[in-house]
């Protein structure tokens, strides 16, 4: 039974992937900068309001880190009109659902309501933009709230592998700061540092407001204006981050971490950033590389050889640079420089041949289904028109990136393997356990 659900599935997304619609959405600017953007789908009574800001972790003071993470928490204590507290309570209350998350990047806001509460929505996301309260008693609750996080995420069993790659891949790029910051940094802060912070990169010309889902156009229009144009524009946010030189020899470092027992290996790369052509190829490498039991690293060192507990190659995405890793843990005796050479021997053989034209068809489906299962739902639209507006520069990627997906060919695979995976273009980290005298 479950073989046939399964197939009868496939044949579904097969035939959506296929026949992808066009996702159909309007713009236009406040006079304040606010930059709007409207899909509407009545199919169901839901809308989504959410509100991307042009602000992440690489952003500010580099003695003042984890700003934009911490004011990820800080924008729900309250405002003028909304009680402390009340924020997280009046959504849930009203039907609704709502999160947040920053990256090196941005930081983005949603919630999801029934259809009718989307007034209410847009009235908490104007209050969030246009005065929240930044006092000493939300300040001091959340740095205790992103302590607690930091140790359940970052102070976790290989927890601090991105703070290694971030400290040993970027020299001068903010990029080498972990996004949630140092404590320290948090610990030391100022009120009239956290409340400059919001003033430079809250502004509504910093931002993307989305709305999508069941709504009329023209009757939201004028609730947008009516709950969003008072919010003063703030001057543009500057950005002129150093650039890294380029990596010409190979360099071992090596990361301490007191919460494992078994030791990791990661080869490292500096790549283009997510717009450019070439992240999209190295994303359907390391796909190739690592993209489930089937994938070529994991057979090798998992299944046939069993030389590795875990193997994955990945190109994790920032706007200036992308990093992409190739990560094992050894099984038994065997040691990190043999992982990394049976590693290697693959990206070589990337570099010296074609793949087949079954793993090459294989790649381009996956990468079809995630495309249009990412414009699944309305809140994945919602986040989609944010990004590709505010961080690619070109908000049609959402109907027009599938198209650059299916235009990689075997031979850019090739190119883009040799172009950028070299050994000597790499930095090489030991994560190793921690001893009591380190």
């Amino acid at each position: 039974m479950k073989k046939c659900l399964f197939s009868l599935a496939s044949l579904v997304l097969a035939s959506f992937t296929a026949t992808a619609q066009e996702v159909k959405f309007e713009e236009f600017d406040l006079d304040n900068g606010l930059h709007v953007v409207l899909h509407q789908d009545n199919t169901a009574p839901v809308v989504i309001t959410s509100v991307m800001y042009d602000v992440g972790g690489k952003d500010g003071d580099r003695e003042r880190t984890g700003f934009a993470h911490f004011f990820e928490h800080l924008l729900f204590e309250g405002t003028e009109n909304i009680e402390r507290g009340e924020f997280m309570k009046i959504i849930p209350a009203n039907g609704g659902t709502f999160n947040a998350n920053t990256s090196q990047d941005r930081t983005y806001y949603y919630e999801i309501f029934p259809s009718n509460k989307l007034e209410l929505g847009l009235w908490l996301e104007s209050a969030r933009m246009l005065h929240p309260i930044i006092d000493q008693v939300g300040v001091d609750t959340q740095n205790e709230v992103v302590k607690e996080e930091k140790r359940q995420r970052y102070d976790s069993p290989y927890g601090g592998i991105f703070e290694a790659i971030g400290k040993n891949l970027f020299e001068v790029h903010p990029y080498k700061d972990p996004n949630i910051g140092y404590m320290e940094h948090l610990d030391a802060a100022t009120l009239d540092e956290f409340n400059a912070y919001f003033k430079k990169y809250y502004g509504p010309n910093n931002a993307v407001l989305v709305i999508a889902g069941d709504f009329e156009v023209e009757e939201t229009k004028k609730m947008v204006k009516e709950y969003f144009g008072e919010v003063k524009p703030r001057p543009e946010v500057v950005r002129n981050f150093p650039k890294e030189a380029p990596i010409t020899t190979a360099k071992r470092v090596q990361a301490y971490d007191k919460n494992i027992q078994i030791p990791a290996i990661l080869a490292t790369y500096r790549t283009p950033g997510f717009g450019n052509r070439d992240a999209y190829v190295l994303d359907m490498i390391s796909a190739y590389l690592s993209g489930g039991k089937s994938s070529v690293l994991y057979k090798k060192l998992v299944d046939e050889q069993k030389q590795a507990l875990a193997v994955q190659a990945v190109n994790i995405p920032q706007m200036d640079y992308n990093v992409f890793a190739l990560f094992a843990l050894p099984l038994g005796e065997v040691s990190l420089d043999t992982l990394l050479a049976e590693m290697d021997e693959e990206v070589a053989k990337m570099q010296n041949e074609l793949i087949s034209e079954r793993d090459y068809q294989k790649l381009i489906n996956q990468f079809e289904n995630q495309f249009v299962s990412s414009n699944a739902s309305i809140a994945g639209i919602a986040e989609s028109l944010a990004s590709y507006y505010l961080l690619y520069g070109d908000i049609n990627l959402i109907n027009k990136e599938i198209d650059i997906i299916r235009s990689i060919t075997r031979e850019e695979i090739q190119a883009v393997a040799k172009k950028y995976l070299s050994p000597n273009q790499r930095v090489e980290i030991e994560y190793l356990p921690k001893k009591d005298d380190q």
